[in-house]
């Protein structure tokens, strides 16, 4: 048996969230809805306009997300990340360690610099936008992965984020081809619409001859395959991965199993804070598949699972909601 179920590799961030007012977004000229990297200097002006409101701090980043959800489950996980030798950065490992997971920090003599931030406003409608300075983890580089840790995994999972950095989307690049060449099942995210806007050949880059399994929402899904039909993304996708997973909101998610695509149905609920819901839905998935479960029975485990989350603030569930969600499944 492998040691871990899922490792992963992203950025590091600390999320703070806010709750905004749509208004205040247009005052601050971030665009809604969507994830917008910004310089420290813009960053900084943000939270200077934000520092009225009360905020919640995490170590975050899309990928730390999956991988905490994965562990919060019950599951092993590792993740590799880059942070800085600032107060920030302690506060990242100590919390990636008080989540149960393992990674390259311990131990890791920390360089100088910035540790990220992101900045997640949530608006009255459920929204989330994110404003990001990377900081030092756009300099993650190939040395952050552990061999040892990746050849003891049964999957590897990849954010689609890294590939705004060329330095990080190229040690995204590494990890699979590493996890390929040791027969490590390999898992990736499209991660947000943008990405795909800007950046749609460095993800096909990281993607090379395919991954075992692709995340992604319903819009990254048809802009990722350039059409507007989904059934036409459907089979674009294919062509990606062995298997994906095409999240839909309120109309539940579509799964294809490498044989026929699948509707999951949704767990009608009312939304007040969609920040994490993909990251989960990935965390549930990636521990079912790991854990037993048919492409089908994880699926509606990560549904429920992404459903429950929205109904609170923050992009994780406490620890004992995400274990009541198991047991149902029992």
């Amino acid at each position: 048996m492998s040691k871990y179920n899922v490792y992963g590799i992203g950025n590091a961030l600390v999320d703070m969230e806010f709750e905004v007012s749509t208004e205040l977004l247009k005052d601050l000229r971030i665009d809604k809805g969507v994830m917008t990297l910004m310089d420290e200097a813009h960053q900084t002006e943000v939270l200077e306009q934000l520092k009225q409101f009360p905020s919640k701090r995490s170590c975050g980043g899309s990928a730390a997300n999956t991988i905490v959800a994965v562990s919060q489950f019950g599951g092993k996980s590792f993740y590799s990340c880059k942070v800085a030798n600032d107060e920030t950065g302690s506060f990242y490992l100590e919390d990636l360690l008080r989540c149960g997971v393992d990674t390259n920090l311990v131990g890791e003599e920390r360089p100088d610099g910035i540790t990220g931030k992101c900045l997640v406003l949530v608006t009255p409608d459920a929204d989330r936008t994110m404003s990001t300075f990377l900081g030092i983890t756009a300099d993650l580089t190939e040395d952050r992965i552990s061999p040892e840790a990746l050849a003891a995994s049964e999957y590897l999972y990849i954010e689609g984020y890294l590939v705004s950095s060329p330095t990080a989307k190229k040690t995204a690049i590494a990890a699979r081809e590493q996890a390929q060449k040791l027969g490590v099942k390999t898992s990736f995210s499209l991660s947000d619409p943008n990405m795909v806007n800007f950046f749609k050949e460095g993800l096909l880059e990281i993607i090379g001859p395919g991954v075992d399994f692709l995340f992604a929402n319903e819009s990254e899904a048809l802009k990722m395959s350039e059409t507007e039909d989904l059934s036409e993304a459907i089979a674009y996708l294919q062509t990606l991965a062995k298997g994906f997973a095409i999240t839909r909101g309120p109309k539940g998610s579509l799964v294809f199993d490498g044989d026929r695509a699948i509707e999951i149905a949704p767990h009608p609920v009312p939304a007040v804070d969609t920040v994490g819901a993909g990251d989960m839905y990935a965390g549930a998935f990636l521990y079912g598949i790991t854990h037993g479960m048919t492409f089908v029975d994880a699926g509606e485990l990560a549904s429920s699972a992404s459903a429950k989350i929205v109904t609170s603030f923050g992009p994780r569930l406490a620890t004992e909601d995400v274990q009541a969600l198991i047991r149902r499944t029992q």
